[in-house]
């Protein structure tokens, strides 16, 4: 009996051995296997060819505000008395500026400073210079050279200018930087045409390059009758594109 359980026991681990490779041949087919999946589970990038363009746009807007600086200006030897000189006279333009209706200004500048010259290589006080600057604000145009007249009659001596603006730029930059996306794409149509490429019109980079506002000419009293006619603002806008093909 003992005899049997032993021979049988022989056959069982006979059977096991030839059913089971052996331990490193296992391992071995694991590794194969581990190393083609990783293998396939990379793909390789997709390689394409770019061109950079640019792009400019233009917006020309009418203005709808005007800033006109002007103010008063004193000398003298004395400060204690060009500087309440300096107020009183002030205080006038601002009263008939006021008496006017007009009622958005305020101050920008006021400064006290010395004069001097040189005679003969040696500095001379010439006393102070007392400056008060108002900024007006109008939304009517058509009234910019009364309020002008009206300063000066009230004892404005100094405009320092006079320039025109949109009250809200950035409706007219948007458009403006529209159009130049609108011809950065075109010049990659364009190109793409002529060369027979398969460009895709949608860019993959875009950077913007600013913007630029041109106001029209500044007022120049000496070289300007009383009339003002404001001109056209000029709004652009610029940028970078990259296209892929």
């Amino acid at each position: 009996m003992v005899q049997l359980f032993k021979t049988i026991k022989i056959c069982l681990l006979l059977l096991m051995h030839a059913a089971a490779p052996p331990l490193h041949i296992l391992i071995e087919k694991t590794e194969v296997i581990i190393m083609q999946e990783a293998t396939t589970s990379i793909a390789s990038p997709e390689s394409y060819n770019t061109m950079t363009l640019t792009g400019q746009g233009r917006v020309m807007a009418q203005p709808d505000l005007a800033v006109i600086r002007l103010g008063v200006q004193t000398d003298g030897v004395d400060l204690d008395t060009i500087q309440p000189q300096n107020a009183q006279i002030t205080q006038n333009v601002l009263d008939a500026l006021q008496e006017g209706g007009i009622e958005n200004i305020r101050t920008v500048q006021y400064t006290i400073d010395k004069l001097y010259d040189y005679e003969n290589g040696t500095q001379v006080d010439r006393g102070f210079k007392v400056i008060n600057l108002m900024e007006i604000r109008a939304e009517d145009l058509s009234g910019v050279g009364n309020i002008v007249d009206t300063a000066v009659s009230a004892g404005a001596n100094l405009i320092e200018m006079i320039s025109f603006e949109a009250s809200e730029p950035s409706v007219y930059y948007q458009q403006a930087l529209n159009m130049a996306m609108m011809d950065a794409i075109d010049k990659a149509r364009t190109l793409s045409r002529s060369l027979r490429l398969r460009t895709n019109l949608t860019p993959i980079k875009i950077v913007e390059s600013g913007s630029v506002i041109t106001p029209p000419l500044p007022y120049q009293r000496e070289l300007a009758s009383t009339p003002v006619l404001p001109g056209d603002i000029s709004i652009e806008a610029s940028l970078t594109a990259v296209f892929a093909y």
